[in-house]
């Protein structure tokens, strides 16, 4: 038995790890659905420890992506198109500059960088950018989630600016990211990275992931809008938070 799952499971991870694995995704996925954003930072977080290095990024891209299809298909009545279109213009060409160019941004100054500006983002004034503002978010997100990953504070505070009420923020927020990680997904395999010893595993985070996503919903529905957006302002101060952080003492 225990031969046949390891079989199932990537070299180097036990059957111990894919069931914290699992566990986790279907954990973190409850807390976006419900909240709104934070899910992907704390699964990165989980995944830095037990994933390989190489594989951490694509690998989380890929979970990413599935928990956040499953709450836009949940929520698609919510979706708004305008925006996820201008976003994803934005995301195509952050995608492929940052597939294209070899570089070793330092941690610590994306770390840094992405708690100032989520903190200025909610706290700060409100500049009216329009389509700009969505392309250019787009664009730098998913340039930096081909590096550091885990860039849904980044898009959450994008679409909070366009102010809309809890549902529509969530599934707007999950098709823009649906779309991001999928572009994520398609640069990685294209610079060669090998999904197929990780699938069987991924199915099982993104099936657990999807029923996170049902009970969520059940708590976002009965949150008052006002509620809603005071905790989504508290997860995004406490993750910048931990951002800055940990680009300065980490």
């Amino acid at each position: 038995m225990e031969a046949e799952i390891a079989g199932l499971l990537p070299p180097g991870l036990s059957a111990v790890a894919a069931a914290v694995l699992i566990a986790t995704a279907a954990v973190t996925s409850f807390l976006t659905a419900a909240v709104g954003v934070g899910g992907g930072v704390v699964l990165l977080a989980v995944m830095a420890v037990l994933v390989p290095p190489a594989a951490l990024i694509p690998v989380h891209g890929v979970v990413q992506a599935g928990s956040n299809v499953g709450r836009t298909l949940v929520l698609r009545r919510h979706v708004r198109v305008g925006p996820l279109l201008g976003f994803g213009i934005g995301s195509l060409g952050g995608a492929a500059l940052g597939g294209l160019i070899v570089v070793d941004l330092p941690p610590a100054w994306v770390r840094t960088g992405l708690g100032l500006f989520i903190l200025y983002a909610v706290w700060g004034p409100k500049p009216d950018l329009g389509r700009a503002g969505l392309w250019l978010g787009g664009g730098v997100s998913s340039f930096l989630t081909m590096f550091f990953g885990a860039t849904g504070p980044f898009v959450a505070t994008i679409v909070k600016r366009l102010e809309f009420d809890r549902l529509t923020h969530v599934g707007t927020f999950s098709a823009c990211m649906s779309l991001q990680h999928g572009i994520k997904i398609a640069a990685f395999g294209a610079l060669g990275f090998a999904f197929a010893p990780w699938l069987p595993l991924l199915a099982g985070m993104i099936a657990s992931g999807f029923a996170g996503t049902l009970i969520g919903r059940q708590v976002l529905v009965r949150l008052q809008d006002r509620r809603f957006h005071r905790l989504l302002n508290i997860v995004l101060t406490l993750l910048a938070a931990r951002l800055v952080w940990a680009g300065l003492f980490g």
